[in-house]
């Protein structure tokens, strides 16, 4: 497994992280905060249905900054975020909760969750089977597992925990290699990201390389540089019709118009 430097970094920062958080907040009273939520919603149900309109299924992103990018939104509100990017025809949601790297946190996915009823996925680096339970108790609706940070006994024991949570799985792969690591875990999106941490170089050709190789019941989702509804139609021709898409519009003045002029409503 080749782990990029950033993201060797980024997993070190996190174990201390996780350690500290778990101390404070310990398994049982996660389990406790999740027996008393309501059923998650459909995530991958919310995709299906846009796409089975022949429409794109757009997984809308919160974002504060990056470490390639440094900030990109610093005083946006959450909530007013999640109610534009509704209105403008998202089918769910995405929200960065790392605060180190990404400028994150708990609260903005709770301001998320109560402003709009959009599926919410959970954007982290999880390296723990705590965290897992800890984006259910936070009120997410999907997890993501990233393959580069995971071997395969991790990706299959998180991913089946989540589904028991009753989340969705969304396991975000760079190449082959991590595809056929991630095709091995079975009732999972795929994530293609057409990001290559080791060279921070995005590529829209990694999502119309790898997407052959799925077959038609596993939902792909295309990750990264999709800036406009030209890039929705590139990959479309390759069979890719769920997109997710963060930095393009976070950078925009009215979130709501620019994602209606991305789908192309």
């Amino acid at each position: 497994m080749n782990t990029p430097s950033i993201l060797k970094k980024i997993i070190e920062t996190k174990r201390t992280e996780v350690a500290n958080r778990s101390a404070e907040t310990s398994q049982r009273v996660l389990e406790w905060v999740i027996r008393e939520l309501q059923p998650t919603r459909d995530f991958q149900g919310a995709l299906r249905s846009k796409m089975e309109q022949g429409r794109p299924a757009v997984i809308a992103e919160f974002k504060r900054a990056s470490p390639s990018a440094g900030w990109i939104a610093q005083n946006v509100d959450a909530g007013d975020t999640a109610r534009a990017y509704k209105q403008g025809g998202a089918a769910c949601m995405s929200v960065l909760t790392d605060s180190e790297y990404f400028r994150g946190s708990d609260a903005d996915l709770v301001a998320v969750r109560n402003a709009c009823d959009l599926p919410i996925l959970r954007k982290d680096f999880i390296i723990d089977g705590w965290q897992v339970l800890e984006t259910r108790a936070l009120g997410a609706d999907a997890l993501l597992l990233i393959a580069a940070a995971l071997d395969d006994d991790h990706l299959q024991h998180f991913s089946a925990l989540g589904r028991e949570l009753g989340l969705s799985v969304l396991i975000e792969v760079h190449d082959r290699e991590e595809l056929e690591r991630a095709l091995a875990v079975p009732d999972t999106l795929l994530g293609i990201n057409n990001r290559d941490l080791h060279r921070f170089e995005t590529r829209l050709e990694t999502s119309e390389e790898l997407a052959p190789l799925v077959t038609d019941e596993r939902i792909i989702v295309a990750e990264s540089g999709i800036r406009d509804h030209a890039d929705i139609e590139r990959l479309g021709r390759a069979g890719i019709r769920s997109f997710l898409v963060g930095e393009s519009l976070m950078r925009q003045v009215d979130p709501e118009a620019a994602l209606r002029e991305l789908i192309g409503q």
